[in-house]
């Protein structure tokens, strides 16, 4: 012990960390976990010097070797190699027919992960030591998501899928729970996703497997999971309607439900929705955080941002956000009415389906089988004596003209649209059957909008296309900041994709008394448009060429969510 101590000491001044004290070994966590844990630590520098140290190989980026896969994981099961933080890299054949194993770990001091792998692999072992959160990375993906978990289950333990439903106790996801196997491959598969900060996860049964997917930052990735899972399909499934409070026996019909979960102390709501397959049911769960709204949050240009804040003080009207669905809009109408929220304003919402609770709002979900409509629910929300109403979707004529009808006679209303731009938000509500007049008169504005990839701050690097590429969004102005694109292979921080969370982009039509004149004489969307350049209209590209010139995204991913002007 002392040598293995003074090893340590010597490695942490060779890494310039001489002035961090050495800790003790405790029963649940070793010295170098304990070390790794303070974050201060150059972690790289630190293992590689204790590599060379102890006479051990050091792997900067530890990558199994594909064509060893399915003998290094018979070798070395899930359940030893995730248990003890072990990593099975390749196996090496020696002269006289030997095999050697070789596995990576990041505490070679581990004797526990010695003996169990001594006691479980049949051949000889060399040791190489690796970065502890490069190493946990790999480690999920070469054994899958929840794969020493996965492993119980296919050794007899809660196979039957009838046994789940008597197990549904608490949807707490992090609560342990040795005897149900399924229960806790389902919770690592949430829990994993909620780390990742994804949004939806999909389950999706397939000929030959079970593919489970996240999207995270608006793109789909798909998850590595047990080889053997497509035994377990229905289990799994089973396991996530019941969560959903859906009928287990029903696998003919798409169905729709709720779970409400706790992690670490946070609520999360996830919607969930099943589709029947030829393959069997395909399960959507879509990831809703109780995040607090606020207009900071939504990263507004300060230009954009003001005049927002002037039509969120009118008393009455219509404010319409627009946009393709997944675009953020409802994000967007979430924080409108949290800014407006006091205890002297009444906020009464109908939404299709509730995403997000706001406290002190009233919030009404859509149910059409019981003939509880937009049209039905507005008309019921006028008679409760609002200041705020929110509907989720105007989709049909009859919502529009009772929205319109709550605007004229004194309340503020918000609501969506699926359109391209804000312009388009006009005609749209015209080809509905609104009388242009009533449009005129009732619609305050238009505010479209998308949703960006933002760059990830420990991998960007300088863009050096910068001007020709700034050309293709129109914008010839000198350019006096550094524009940055996303690293190709990003890193550990974003997951290799260079980019790391989202943001939005706007444009804002204000309907003006001249636009309004347009509009009751039915003019053309060109003319409409040129009014609103009059009346101050600032395309979205440019707010999108801000982003980029402000180092939050890139060129590319303005390009790929806005339309040329002479597209419009």
């Amino acid at each position: 012990m002392k040598n293995i101590r003074q090893a340590l000491v010597q490695c942490l001044e060779a890494s310039g960390g001489s002035g961090i004290p050495l800790p003790l070994a405790t029963p649940s966590s070793s010295v170098v976990n304990q070390l790794l844990d303070l974050g201060s630590l150059d972690e790289e520098a630190f293992l590689s010097h204790l590599a060379t140290r102890v006479g051990l190989g050091y792997v900067a980026t530890p990558l199994p070797d594909s064509a060893d896969a399915p003998e290094m994981k018979r070798l070395l099961p899930p359940r030893v190699a995730l248990k003890h933080r072990l990593l099975p890299l390749k196996i090496e054949e020696e002269e006289g027919a030997t095999r050697k194993l070789i596995v990576a770990a990041y505490d070679p001091f581990d004797l526990i992960a010695r003996q169990a792998v001594a006691r479980e692999v049949d051949s000889a072992v060399r040791w190489q030591i690796a970065p502890r959160k490069r190493l946990l990375n790999a480690m999920r993906d070469f054994y899958g998501v929840g794969a020493d978990t996965f492993e119980e289950i296919l050794k007899g333990r809660d196979i039957d899928g009838a046994d789940l439903e008597q197990r549904d106790e608490a949807n707490i996801i992090d609560a342990d729970d040795e005897e149900a196997s399924v229960v806790k491959f389902v919770n690592t598969v949430i829990r994993e996703a909620l780390e990742q900060h994804a949004t939806d996860i999909h389950v999706e049964p397939m000929e030959d497997k079970l593919r489970m997917r996240y999207r995270i930052d608006g793109r789909l990735r798909e998850v590595p999971v047990p080889e053997n899972i497509k035994q377990l399909q229905q289990s799994v499934i089973a396991r996530l309607k019941v969560m959903a409070k859906l009928d287990i026996a029903e696998r003919r019909l798409p169905q729709d439900g709720r779970i409400s979960l706790q992690i670490g102390g946070q609520f999360i709501d996830v919607r969930v929705a099943t589709i029947p397959s030829v393959e069997g049911e395909s399960i959507s769960l879509r990831l809703l955080g109780q995040e607090k709204f606020n207009l900071d949050r939504l990263r507004i240009e300060v230009d954009l941002r003001a005049e927002i804040e002037t039509l969120l003080k009118k008393p009455n009207g219509i404010i319409l956000v627009t946009g393709p669905t997944g675009s953020g809009k409802s994000t967007t109408l979430y924080t409108f009415l949290s800014q407006l929220n006091t205890e002297h304003r009444r906020i009464v919402t109908i939404e299709d389906p509730v995403e997000n609770k706001l406290p002190g709002v009233v919030q009404i979900a859509v149910r059409p089988e019981i003939e509880l409509t937009f049209a039905t629910g507005l008309r019921s929300i006028l008679r409760g004596d609002p200041n705020v109403v929110m509907v989720g979707e105007m989709r049909d004529l009859e919502t529009a003209e009772i929205a319109i009808r709550a605007a004229l006679t004194g309340h503020l209303v918000f609501s969506t649209l699926h359109t391209n731009d804000a312009i388009g938000g006009i005609m749209r509500l015209v080809d509905m059957g609104v009388e242009p007049f009533l449009v005129a008169s009732s619609v305050r504005a238009f505010i479209a909008q998308r949703l960006v990839r933002m760059l990830c701050n420990e991998c960007k690097e300088p863009e050096p296309d910068a001007e020709v590429k700034l050309r293709e969004l129109k914008h010839t102005a000198p350019i006096l900041t550094q524009v940055y694109r996303a690293k190709e292979g990003g890193c550990e921080a974003c997951r290799a994709t260079g980019y790391k969370g989202r943001m939005s982009i706007y444009e804002l039509v204000r309907l003006t008394p001249a636009m309004g004149e347009l509009i009751t004489h039915k003019a053309s969307s060109g003319q409409l448009m040129q009014q609103a350049y009059k009346d101050g209209y600032r395309p979205m590209r440019e707010y999108g060429v801000r982003k980029v010139l402000a180092g939050h995204t890139t060129i590319e991913e303005v390009i790929s969510v806005t339309v040329a002007e002479a597209e419009q």
